[in-house]
């Protein structure tokens, strides 16, 4: 058979082709966004119902918010983390047009024995860009099984739609880190909790100090001009949280308070609605909230929030772990702490966190960052301090799950010290988040 010749001028032709295509591959996501969404946000509003078993959606109001923080290209989000995800298809339900995974507090009551015996309702939301035409909205579950179930679907018309147009409240607002175009950077939108007015100063020089450790902990220090920070002003009637095991009571903006699921230190607010409402205030990505106490404590769940106290003297430890649930979707790695959940992961599949595993597909975690002569399991022994491996007790279990360090920021109270494998999911994440 003759060998096939190009001539010159076909050459020519097909090198064209290839480099409009990926001209179009590379613009197609940020013309997805212009053509189907504005630049605005639609919140849905639901109550989340269930117990241990069982979960329902009733849906209470259409919102629109003034700003859209979220990306206008990666508007799939890809891998897909979190124990739900909200997506966006076109009317005719065939063409996935956005998706967003994300936890929330009421997935965390259902895996306590408190849920075993009652049933208990939840306010949350959800967020999308603002769609320019008829779209249907989807809200599904993952189980144990990390399978995807259907709660809740719905159509949503702009056109003719009952729309409730949130007004910012008039706070002020301040943009404290400027890096660039909210489409293209991360956006952190600090709320005040428990800060009086005469205190606004204080959560100022707060909001400051906080940010000056977020960029001087690595992989983040890499990655400043990336974020923007934005502070929204918002004053509360007394200073302080609840406390109720200690007969503590406050009237603040937030109403968070501690005790949550009984456990001492877990600081939480169930008004999100409030929480909602005040971030609107401002372009965003991920919520911080900042609550103006010294007691040790916080929270962090998956494109949630992330909360924590202003002055406990490990508040700095308090900020970049519980920002490692709130933005990256990592896993707890300690197992002998006192917690609410019971058999929270399924040893017999492989756990969507990037920082545990099962040991059932870990050739998808970090089995490619391993020294040849790592033993799996990895005995944990002092030689092996420093090493990436494969250490048993993780996710609240002494065996059947493993972390890949000894000791890292997510397993204990230690400055600066992600693992490996935290920074790579950190990176990616950001990476993903801006590209």
């Amino acid at each position: 058979m003759e060998n096939m010749r190009i001539s010159g001028k076909e050459k020519s032709l097909w090198i064209f082709l290839i480099i409009l295509l990926f001209l179009y591959s590379c613009s197609s996501d940020h013309s997805d966004h212009e053509t189907r969404f504005e630049n605005k946000t639609l919140r849905m509003d639901y109550l989340h119902t269930g117990d241990k078993e069982t979960s329902s959606i009733r849906f209470l109001a259409w919102k629109e918010e003034p700003f859209w923080g979220g990306p206008r290209k990666n508007l799939i989000d890809d891998p897909l983390k979190g124990e739900f995800v909200v997506e966006v298809f076109d009317n005719s339900g065939d063409k996935l047009m956005y998706s967003k995974g994300f936890g929330t507090l009421f997935s965390e009551w259902q895996s306590t024995d408190e849920a075993l015996n009652s049933t208990e309702t939840f306010y949350e939301s959800i967020v999308i860009p603002f769609p320019k035409q008829q779209v249907l909205i989807r809200l599904s579950r993952r189980d144990k099984k990390q399978q995807f179930h259907v709660l809740f679907e719905t159509s949503f018309d702009p056109l003719s739609m009952a729309l409730e147009k949130t007004q910012p409240n008039n706070y002020p607002v301040q943009k404290v880190l400027d890096s660039g175009d909210p489409s293209t950077h991360i956006d952190l939108v600090f709320l005040p909790e428990g800060y009086t007015q005469d205190e606004m100063e204080k959560f100022r020089q707060d909001v400051e100090k906080f940010k000056n450790a977020m960029f001087s902990w690595s992989p983040y220090d890499e990655y400043k001009h990336r974020f923007n920070i934005w502070i929204v002003e918002a004053p509360s009637q007394e200073s302080g949280t609840d406390i109720p095991q200690d007969g503590i009571w406050k009237n603040t903006i937030l109403n968070s308070s501690f005790n949550t699921f009984n456990i001492e230190r877990y600081l939480t607010t169930l008004d999100y609605k409030s929480v909602r409402d005040l971030a609107s205030c401002a372009p965003y990505d991920q919520i911080f909230i900042i609550v103006n106490s010294d007691k040790y404590g916080g929270s962090g769940i998956y494109n949630f929030y992330t909360i924590f106290t202003a002055d406990n003297e490990v508040s700095e430890f308090l900020l970049m772990h519980e920002f490692g649930h709130g933005f990256v979707a990592l896993a707890d790695e300690y197992y002998s702490s006192d917690v609410a959940y019971s058999d929270f992961f399924d040893l017999t599949v492989e756990p969507y966190q990037e920082n545990i595993t099962t040991l059932i597909d870990f050739g998808k975690k970090w089995q490619d960052m391993l020294a040849p002569d790592t033993p799996v399991p990895t005995p944990d022994d002092p030689v092996y301090y420093d090493t990436v491996g494969v250490f048993e007790g993780a996710g609240y279990q002494a065996k059947g799950i493993y972390r890949p360090y000894h000791n890292c920021t997510m397993k204990s109270r230690s400055i600066n010290n992600f693992c490996p494998v935290c920074k790579r999911a950190i990176r990616r994440t950001i990476e993903g988040s801006t590209d």
